[in-house]
């Protein structure tokens, strides 16, 4: 039976640093998350989602120091940059080409990451490392606004889900930084 929480809680921080998948409010909307560093944690949450295997997912970090943690070394326009947007409701393409991490960019050699605006989420994510955190729903369906639509998707198939009310943001901006040069792949919450 999965639990539901009223915050960000330890508990929650030890189900997901022990392989767990849980429903927390991102800074945008619900997310299904998981450990980013753990290979069997984000395979059960393709199979929660029901979600194209060659798609990756967006990885929400605590620090642009977690960058680290997955190999990318950052080129100083790259990091002028990064301090410039974030932390925001953007995400940041960059390049990944370390096989150990191909279970998470899946072939594309780069990964997309959001450091978030939202303290709590912050402290949160500082405790747990970096989470792959795709929206709450199964793949072509509406994202998730309230924990009752997210546990119509997953039901108990999950260790916990974290109830903060109903949430609803347009998408973050999607931006892809190569060698420096910032290009917009979408344009979301915010503006750029």
């Amino acid at each position: 039976m999965s639990k539901i929480f009223k915050n960000f809680n330890s508990e929650a921080v030890i189900i997901l640093k022990n392989g767990g998948v849980g429903v927390i409010p991102t800074d945008t909307i619900y997310g299904i998350v998981g450990s980013a560093l753990n290979k069997k944690t984000v395979e059960r949450i393709y199979k929660f989602r029901r979600r194209n295997l060659k798609k990756s997912m967006i990885i929400l970090i605590g620090s642009i120091k977690d960058l680290s943690l997955f190999g990318i070394d950052l080129d100083v326009d790259t990091k002028r940059i990064l301090f410039k947007i974030w932390p925001n409701k953007i995400s940041v393409i960059l390049s990944c080409k370390n096989k150990k991490f191909s279970y998470l960019h899946r072939g594309a050699n780069s990964l997309a990451f959001r450091f978030p605006k939202n303290k709590n989420l912050v402290d949160f994510l500082k405790k747990t490392g970096p989470l792959v955190a795709p929206s709450a729903n199964w793949e072509g369906h509406n994202p998730a606004k309230t924990i009752k639509e997210a546990i119509k998707y997953f039901k108990s198939g999950i260790e916990f889900y974290i109830d903060l009310g109903a949430k609803k943001s347009a998408p973050s901006t999607l931006i892809e930084i190569d060698n420096g040069e910032m290009r917009i792949i979408r344009e979301g919450v915010i503006k750029i």
